[in-house]
């Protein structure tokens, strides 16, 4: 297995939204202590990685029909070996998130249950958007309790991410037929935007952060709306890259710009590896 099969089955472009979920969720917590972020960080990434193999691996036969362009179809590196890697990496995101203490580690144990429940059933369920919601959810939650405690600012923000994450979830369920059946789903997605909004305090940061955000959201649903050839998966890539945009709103809403600045380089970042390493 070469090094670009490996960057292609974890679809690592999008890490940059798992780092910056990191530090939103050691912020809300009100203890964002760098060492600590960048544990947290080095887990989730573990867990991503680890849960985007795993996808490749359930779905196999799919992108087989779908995606044959994907490494497994292509012949490029075997599906048992897939399925161990990924294992791999999720039991390692579980042992580190114990070594920060056994809350985080059973939040470590959920965000795996439901990555595995995620790739297992997310082609035969129409709940798969909120469970994938919940892994993101979970990523706040680890965040929080490796510094410290879960607040209900963290609960809040989860609970947004998690809408947002749904929405885009649903969208991207489109993608191999590169159309939207129904556009209602994505409703969902005005609720963490008017949450973010609420969370500025008139803060000139956080506001502009939060303009950034809503242009993003806008610009994909255009996308989704006008339904062109290619349009589905720009606006999912595009969606993905503005989670970072929602941790940045939060964090600077939290008091913490040079953090949130971080985070909105989290943006610019991923935006840039999608053009390196597909995004989806």
């Amino acid at each position: 297995m070469t090094y670009q099969t490996f960057l292609k089955l974890g679809r690592v472009s999008n890490l940059p939204t798992v780092w910056t979920n990191a530090i939103a969720g050691a912020v809300l917590a009100g203890l964002p202590s760098f060492g600590t972020i960048v544990i947290v960080a080095v887990a989730l990434t573990l867990f991503y990685v680890g849960g985007m193999w795993l996808n490749d691996a359930f779905d196999a036969e799919i992108d087989a029909r779908e995606k044959a362009n994907r490494p497994i179809p292509m012949g490029e590196v075997a599906v048992g070996t897939v399925f161990a890697g990924g294992f791999a990496m999720l039991g390692l995101g579980i042992v580190l998130a114990f070594a920060m203490g056994v809350a985080a580690g059973l939040a470590g144990l959920c965000l795996a249950a439901l990555v595995v429940l995620y790739d297992w059933l997310h082609k035969r369920t129409v709940l798969s958007p909120v469970i994938m919601g919940g892994t993101r959810f979970f990523c706040y939650v680890l965040a929080a309790l490796a510094v410290g405690a879960v607040t209900g600012w963290v609960i809040l923000g989860a609970l947004g991410l998690l809408a947002y994450t749904a929405g885009l979830t649903y969208a991207a369920k489109q993608e191999a037929y590169d159309r939207l059946d129904r556009a209602w789903p994505l409703a969902v997605l005005a609720l963490p935007v008017i949450y973010a909004l609420t969370q500025t305090s008139a803060d000139i940061v956080a506001l502009l952060i939060w303009a950034g955000l809503l242009a993003v959201v806008l610009l994909a649903l255009r996308l989704l709306f006008r339904r062109a050839k290619g349009d589905v998966p720009k606006a999912v890539v595009t969606m993905i890259a503005g989670m970072s945009l929602y941790d940045a709103t939060l964090i600077a809403g939290a008091g913490y710009t040079a953090l949130a600045l971080l985070a909105v380089a989290g943006f610019a970042l991923t935006l840039y590896l999608q053009r390196v390493v597909s995004g989806t």
